[in-house]
């Protein structure tokens, strides 16, 4: 199982800040923490509200000057291909291991990871926190990912760029490592059997 963020893709939040900016009646510091850091974007990535109550908010909270489109397409295109570990992901279905895509994530950004990255469509599942109502650590999501695939502990590995994810995983017997570099990742791999040298 991969993470996306910091492990398939970084992404950058400051990215669509700057371009909403001259869109918006609302201090940089105000736009960030409704962004990025607020109950508002965790009632979104949780599934507690639709795509389109989240834009209203924003929109209401920020005096937004554009279009639903211009929005949807500025607060998506935040993230950028870590080809390592998209190489990686690669020779993994190329050996024949099943992947999957565990994630804290919104309709959006996921819409837009649709279009622009073709290495999205080649997982076997996908478990995103919108989808199901709960956001890592929580292990309701976790409890997800067993039932739609039928693994269970130690057949399945897990790759997190945030320690508390990783534990929780482990914490249910799955192997796992926190992800900071993409050869250490790979390393891992090979160690626990899932690659080639």
């Amino acid at each position: 199982m991969f993470d996306l963020g910091k492990v398939l893709l970084d992404f950058d939040y400051g990215i669509a800040l700057r371009r909403l900016l001259p869109l918006v009646q609302a201090p940089l510091a105000d736009l960030h923490r409704l962004i990025n850091q607020s109950p508002l974007l965790f009632e979104y990535e949780t599934g507690r509200i639709a795509t389109a109550e989240f834009y209203e908010r924003v929109r209401a909270a920020t005096q937004f000057q554009g279009t639903f489109e211009l929005f949807r397409d500025v607060f998506g295109d935040i993230f950028t291909e870590i080809a390592p570990m998209v190489a990686l992901h690669a020779d993994l279905r190329a050996r024949g291991c099943p992947t999957y895509v565990l994630s804290n994530t919104n309709e959006l950004a996921i819409q837009h990871i649709r279009r622009r990255f073709p290495f999205f469509a080649h997982f076997d599942a996908y478990v995103l926190s919108f989808e199901h109502r709960a956001m890592k650590p929580d292990p309701a999501l976790y409890a997800v990912l067993e039932r739609l695939t039928g693994l269970h502990a130690g057949d399945l590995f897990y790759l997190d760029d945030r320690p508390e994810n990783v534990a929780a995983g482990q914490a249910r017997g799955w192997r796992g490592v926190v992800h900071h570099d993409p050869e250490l990742t790979r390393r891992a791999l090979l160690e626990a059997g899932l690659l080639n040298q």
